[in-house]
C-alpha cells in the first residue's frame, strides 16, 4: 500500500509540471500577442497616414517639400490628436514623441500618472502591491495581477522600464521634462 505522504508527493509532481507547461504556454502567447499587437499598431498607422493624404484639405495644400520627415532618432512620427484619443477598452498604443498620455485609457493614464508623480518627487520605481495602496486597492492578488498586467502591457509598449524584477518605473522618454504629458 503506497504512503499518503508519496501520494501527495506524486500529485503535487504532477499539478507542478502542468504550471510549468502552462507558463511556457502563456509566455509564448504573450510574446505571439505582441508582434501580433506591433503588427496591427503599424497597419492602423498606414490607415491613418493613407487617411491624411486622401483627405480633401482643410484650407492649406501640402507641395512634395511638405512630406513629414520620422525623427533622427528613427521614432515614427506623431499621430494627429483626432487619431490619438483614449477610447474605452482600447488597446495600449507603442509610446512614440509626441504621443500624448491622454492617448491611454483612464486606468494606464492612473499607473503612468502615478510613476510621474513618484519620478518628481524623487523616489524609486513602484511594484503592483505599492501601486494597489496608492490607488486604494484591496491588496488581493486579482487586483495586484490585474495591475502587473497593466504595467507590463506599458512596459511592452514603451511607456514605462522594469529596472528590477516587479519593480516599475516611466521610460526614460517620459521622465525627462514634459516627456509624453
Amino acid at each position: 500500500m503506497p504512503s499518503v505522504v508519496g501520494l501527495l508527493e506524486q500529485r503535487e509532481l504532477t499539478a507542478r509540471r502542468r504550471v510549468d507547461e502552462l507558463r511556457e504556454e502563456a509566455d509564448r502567447i504573450q510574446a505571439e500577442l505582441v508582434a501580433a499587437e506591433r503588427e496591427w499598431s503599424e497597419w492602423v498607422i498606414a490607415r491613418s497616414r493613407v487617411g491624411e493624404v486622401l483627405s480633401p484639405g482643410e484650407g492649406d495644400i501640402a507641395g512634395p517639400d511638405a512630406v513629414e520627415k520620422p525623427s533622427d532618432r528613427g521614432e515614427p512620427p506623431a499621430l494627429p490628436a483626432s487619431s490619438a484619443a483614449a477610447k474605452p477598452k482600447s488597446v495600449v498604443p507603442m509610446w512614440r514623441a509626441g504621443l500624448a498620455r491622454s492617448a491611454l485609457s483612464a486606468d494606464y493614464q492612473r499607473i503612468v500618472q502615478a510613476l510621474a508623480d513618484r519620478g518628481r518627487l524623487g523616489q524609486g520605481p513602484l511594484t503592483c502591491q505599492e501601486m494597489a495602496a496608492c490607488f486604494g486597492l484591496d491588496p488581493v492578488p486579482a487586483k495586484i495581477e490585474a495591475l502587473r498586467s497593466k504595467a507590463k502591457r506599458l512596459t511592452a509598449r514603451g511607456w514605462l522600464v522594469e529596472p528590477e524584477p516587479g519593480r516599475f518605473t516611466l521610460a526614460m522618454a517620459l521622465a525627462g521634462p514634459g516627456g509624453g504629458s
